[in-house]
């Protein structure tokens, strides 16, 4: 029986287009039961219903214990290929989304997320500082920090979302003491990874710590642009005014020295217009445009100043001076959507839910920094690399389920609806469902799919191996 023929397919729609997304992850793997592992990995990430750990993988697909330690392998082994796993999914986003674009540019967004870790020997652990005024978090707290990033596509009914791409640890562990690259540095060389495999120049929009010459330098250097917000504090320049008779010496690059507080108190130099933030209706907002010389990077970048009834003034900062102000704060407001998808990262999909420790590691300190590794031994540091490697490819794994979920919500939302056997306050089948409620359907459906040894022959014929037979309840006996 070929898939989509048989009679239940209308309930397996979903996981025949789950399973076509996930071949195109074959590349990745050098054994075919390495990328059979893989898979079940992804189908537990999509499916299971608590973010316990690898635990959870076994007990929502039913398999034995010992299945624990082979999904522990997976993510130490050598034959999974990270670089290899995130180009495919890179590549594959393009196919299975129709992406967000300025112009001809691709628009990406990034951000820094903290993970909370309480193990005392876990590579990379360090005391972060979470700036946020959210009450449920605490001010400092012991975990990994990573940096991230994800593409805008567009969805049904005219709205976005945010597909993570990848996302990395960038601090806690120092191999070198000649090492001087800061995390700025880290995260430009990560977007620049991504953008050699699309060979396609983007429009990077992050939030005002990434509103730096050094991030900003390398991006336009290599043909792409920054969308960011700048401080209240920035100052710039006007071009130096042209002389008739130029003096003797280098001539004036910059001319008078404004302050953007300054500028934004001018209120006959705004134009009034409707705002074009996403959830925005009714909503009239004011903006000035300013072309200044910013020294950080030594060129003229756009300012646009914005005063919101609401939200009171914001600066925004492009180095596209192409770009128009609506523009400019249309793409800055789709900043928070790589906001929504951490929350979905961290309380459905357990992208962040790891728990790899190192036995042989020299336990941590409370309140402790980074970890110095050059004056440690090559096999203590290729012990560290290992487990970091392990972290890598669980989140990147993470991402990648997210972004197939979001993949049956926009392309597939009908048959995600169909399938869900649950209830929500705030549904509407009109809409995109949440990651929530594809995981539910997946779920819901997972009995049906396996039941079909011939979708997906060699995926069954593991999971037959290690399935766990439980002896019926009494009570089941007597009805039986």
């Amino acid at each position: 029986m070929t898939p989509g023929t048989g009679p239940g397919d209308a309930l397996m729609k979903l996981w025949i287009q789950w399973l076509q997304a996930v071949r195109c992850l074959r590349p990745a793997c050098t054994r075919s039961l390495t990328f059979l592992w893989m898979t079940l990995v992804l189908m537990g990430l999509c499916c299971r219903s608590d973010n316990l750990g690898v635990t959870s993988f076994v007990r929502v697909l039913n398999l034995r214990g010992d299945a624990y330690h082979r999904f522990l392998h997976l993510f130490h082994s050598k034959a999974l290929n990270l670089d290899i796993l995130t180009s495919c999914w890179v590549r594959l986003c393009l196919v299975l989304f129709r992406p967000f674009q300025v112009g001809q540019r691709l628009v990406c967004i990034a951000d820094g997320i903290k993970a909370p870790k309480e193990g005392k020997r876990m590579p990379a652990v360090k005391l972060l500082h979470q700036e946020s005024q959210n009450n449920t978090k605490p001010e400092y707290i012991m975990g990994h920090s990573f940096q991230a990033i994800s593409l805008l596509v567009h969805c049904p009914g005219g709205q976005v979302a945010a597909v993570p791409l990848t996302s990395r640890i960038h601090e806690g562990l120092v191999f070198s003491n000649r090492d001087s690259k800061t995390l700025l540095d880290k995260l430009v060389a990560l977007l620049l990874s991504i953008t050699l495999i699309w060979n396609k120049p983007v429009v990077l929009v992050a939030d005002a710590y990434y509103a730096s010459g050094k991030v900003i330098t390398p991006l336009l250097n290599n043909g792409h642009h920054l969308v960011t917000r700048a401080k209240s504090n920035a100052v710039a320049y006007f071009p130096a005014p042209k002389v008739e008779k130029p003096a003797k010496g280098r001539p004036r690059i910059y001319g008078r020295k404004v302050r953007l507080k300054d500028m934004a108190t001018d209120d006959s130099a705004f134009t009034s217009a409707p705002s074009p933030v996403y959830g925005e209706r009714d909503v009239m907002v004011r903006f000035r445009v300013l072309d200044l010389l910013w020294k950080p990077v030594g060129r003229i970048v756009r300012f646009c100043i914005v005063h919101h009834p609401v939200r009171g003034t914001i600066f925004l900062l492009s180095t596209d001076t192409s770009l128009n102000a609506l523009e400019i704060l249309q793409l800055y407001g789709y900043r928070f959507k790589i906001e929504l998808g951490f929350r979905q990262a961290v309380h459905v999909v357990g992208t962040y839910a790891y728990h790899f420790w190192m036995l042989a590691m020299k336990p941590l300190r409370r309140s402790g920094g980074d970890q110095y590794l050059h004056r440690t031994t090559d096999a203590y540091r290729a012990a560290i690399r290992t487990k970091l490697h392990a972290y890598h490819v669980y989140v990147q794994l993470g991402c990648i389920a997210q972004g197939l979920l979001q993949n049956l919500a926009i392309n597939h939302s009908a048959e995600a609806w169909r399938c869900f056997r649950s209830w929500l306050r705030t549904m509407n089948p009109d809409m995109p469902p949440s990651e929530l409620i594809v995981a539910n359907a997946l779920r819901t459906t997972l009995p049906a799919f396996l039941a079909v040894p011939a979708l997906a022959p060699d995926l069954t014929k593991i999971i037959a191996q290690y399935r766990r037979y439980d002896p019926p309840f009494e009570s089941e006996r007597m009805a039986a």
